[in-house]
């Protein structure tokens, strides 16, 4: 039978009230007083009801998860460690998705806060952080993702362009010259393609050499080997590609596979997101890792904060990544080419509220 809160006052002598406040880690019980109770909670294995707690405070301790495709690795990885962490604070999480469209994203996010949720990570893909702001509804919103929330919104990210631009660099240092962007999605506009592609543009110009883009309409396996494939197809093949995500890097290898090339020989790769996936397939996705467990550990916190000081001024968090090398762009390195960046030189960045870090070996 489990041990409940009148347990735990009778046992210890105390009032339940006194229990409650130990159990809460409030620090208006005597010293004594809290070590004795805190044994006894530990000897009878008592679990505060959390749901009860926040009902008391007027909250129901649910959150809302806004997600564009649930079927995708990378949030999927990403809703997991959302769970976990939300878990570790006495929250559950209901996850909704939108297939990336606005009219979705502004029904899910005013039905979500219709779910008596106390606020909403979300990651959107139509709507932009002014459109998310000015949608009916009190609970407060954390951004999750690329954007630029200018301010508007508490923000969990990563420095996209910076992160593209290292991976490029890491090819151009492998000796490759003609490296193919693959992933561009000037239809969505939601900042994440585009910072991406900044990078990437900004590492090939700084070397000389001529930027290519191609566009896709989703980032799935089959469209990046659709790419790659009209890619081979062109006189002026490219000798690397760097995809936007790991999804279309893993249709990228597929592409090469069927036309006969060798990677990293004939074609290096390089994806974004570092999914199971691409640790695992044949050859190994050399990817940008964006550390997912940082991002939801972050997303908590300011929603948390935002909770508990909903006036205070929105903050932006720069969550850290590393590019993490195997065996898709894992070709030598040519005796007279000196890499255009090194691990661990590159100053962490000033953000508002955490820094990332970004070495570019793991």
């Amino acid at each position: 039978m489990t041990a409940s809160l009148r347990d735990v006052a009778a046992r210890a002598g105390v009032s339940v009230r006194t229990v409650s406040n130990v159990a809460a880690g409030s620090d208006l019980v005597a010293a004594a007083t809290r070590e004795r109770v805190q044994r006894v909670i530990d000897e009878l294995g008592y679990r505060p009801n959390a749901a009860a707690r926040h009902l008391r405070g007027g909250r129901s301790g649910l959150i809302g998860l806004v997600l564009p495709e649930l079927s995708s690795p990378y949030f999927a990885e990403l809703a997991d460690h959302v769970v976990r962490a939300a878990a570790d604070r006495g929250r559950m999480v209901l996850v909704q998705q939108t297939d990336g469209e606005a009219e979705q994203e502004r029904r899910l996010l005013t039905g979500v806060r219709g779910q008596s949720v106390d606020g909403v990570l979300m990651s959107p893909w139509g709507l932009s952080p002014a459109d998310l702001r000015a949608e009916p509804g009190s609970s407060p919103v954390v951004l999750l993702g690329e954007q630029d929330a200018e301010g508007l919104l508490d923000h969990v990210t990563v420095d996209g362009e910076a992160a593209a631009r290292e991976a490029t660099q890491h090819l151009l240092a492998a000796g490759r010259t003609s490296i193919v962007a693959v992933g561009d999605q000037p239809h969505l506009g939601n900042g994440t393609a585009e910072r991406r592609a900044a990078g990437y543009r900004a590492a090939m110009t700084a070397a000389g050499l001529e930027p290519r883009t191609v566009a896709v309409r989703r980032l799935h396996r089959s469209d990046g080997a659709d790419a790659v494939r009209a890619l081979l197809e062109r006189p002026q093949r490219p000798d690397a590609v760097f995809c936007f995500s790991d999804q279309l890097a893993l249709g990228a290898l597929r592409a090469a596979m069927t036309a006969g090339l060798r990677v990293p020989d004939d074609l290096a790769v390089v994806g974004f997101d570092d999914v199971e996936d691409g640790r695992y397939a044949t050859p190994a996705l050399t990817t940008v890792a964006p550390d997912k467990a940082a991002i939801a550990e972050a997303a908590l916190e300011l929603l948390t904060s935002r909770i508990e000081s909903p006036e205070r001024p929105p903050q932006r968090v720069l969550a850290p990544y590393l590019l993490r090398v195997r065996e898709s762009s894992a070709a030598a390195t040519p005796p007279d080419s000196q890499p255009t960046s090194r691990p661990g030189t590159r100053k962490p960045r000033k953000v508002t509220s955490r820094r990332g870090t970004n070495p570019s070996r793991a």
